[in-house]
């Protein structure tokens, strides 16, 4: 088994939320790099005054470093010694350049003898990438140069499985201007709000029947978009015309309520009646748009003043409409 391997098969569980897997897998590479650069740094001592014999070194090093981009070495004030060392040979436009004064290189002496950088968008392939440094130092301890090795996120290894989303109840404030000028507008009905009955009724039927497993309801601008099990990649925009004429069920085959779904198909049908009482319960302060996904149990709201949530579907039903209204006061 070798070094990848051995990280991939720590990663089985999926980690917790996004800023896990992020830290997990900064962790997983931390490891893996690590090593390797300490044990180059090493080699690359008594080479320090010879850039032949250095980028000697590190061209056979690339190869032995799992999915580096470039290595290269500076000298102890952080101006670079060789030129880039890339699979595609020596990119000779570094030669010379002063590193000294990019993010990875601030307060890393005396902190630490490595460091892998936050991620950053690359100044030449504009792509996330990262930056190993590591601390050169000779038999004395003495600090006289640094190892850098840059990587694309894109090339490093997956090393556990996808995060699971929360499922806690998030609100996100929209734009300030629409929120400051929010009791300067009120709602004027849409023609989906005259045939709210009939499009509410066929958008449950398509949910719970014709294997959609996400659907959005745009009351302002009279529009659904729907997600389909059966072609989960590509979304569906239905008008007016088509969320008010039954006809449209045809268009898609009749499905079993997906195995997937974490929303029961009865609650369905409630969680658009709540849509319907936000959309009516107040002039100034009013759903414009609404979203079921049945697979992730969530609902997600847009409201005139702009603001987003997205809550779970079962406390969604629960809280009644003093809670929203309370939620959403300015």
């Amino acid at each position: 088994m070798n070094q990848q391997d051995e990280l991939k098969s720590d990663g089985d569980v999926p980690p917790a939320d996004m800023r896990t897997a992020v830290l997990k897998q900064r962790e997983m590479l931390t490891s893996m790099i690590s090593r390797a650069m300490r044990k180059l740094s090493r080699k690359c001592v008594p080479l320090l005054a010879d850039r032949k014999a250095l980028e000697r070194r590190l061209t056979k090093a690339l190869k032995e470093i799992p999915d580096c981009k470039h290595l290269y070495v500076m000298d102890a004030q952080g101006v670079q010694l060789v030129a880039n060392i890339t699979r595609q040979g020596p990119d000779l436009a570094h030669f010379g350049r002063d590193r000294s004064k990019r993010p990875y290189m601030q307060g890393i002496l005396g902190s630490t003898n490595f460091r892998l950088s936050e991620a950053y968008i690359s100044r030449n392939s504009k792509r996330p990438s990262l930056t190993a440094i590591r601390v050169i130092r000779d038999k004395n301890n003495k600090h006289v140069g640094f190892l850098g090795a840059d990587y694309d996120l894109r090339e490093l290894p997956a090393t556990q499985g996808l995060y699971e989303e929360s499922q806690t109840w998030r609100q996100i404030k929209g734009d300030p201007s629409i929120r400051g000028n929010l009791f300067q507008q009120h709602r004027v009905e849409s023609e989906i709000d005259a045939r709210l009955d009939d499009v509410m009724s066929l958008m449950t039927e398509l949910m719970t029947h014709h294997g959609v497993f996400h659907g959005k309801l745009h009351f302002s601008s009279n529009r659904a978009t729907i997600w389909l099990v059966d072609d989960p990649y590509c979304y569906r925009l239905l008008g007016l015309e088509d969320l008010t004429d039954p006809n449209t069920c045809l268009a898609y085959p009749h499905r079993p309520y997906t195995d997937k779904a974490i929303i029961p198909a009865k609650d369905i049908a409630p969680i658009f009646d709540m849509f319907r009482q936000l959309r009516f319960a107040d002039e100034n302060i009013y759903l414009r748009a609404g979203s079921i996904n049945v697979c992730n149990g969530m609902v997600s709201l847009n409201f005139s003043c702009d603001g987003s949530h997205y809550i779970r579907y079962d406390e969604f039903l629960k809280n009644g409409m003093e809670f929203w209204f309370g939620t959403l006061g300015v």
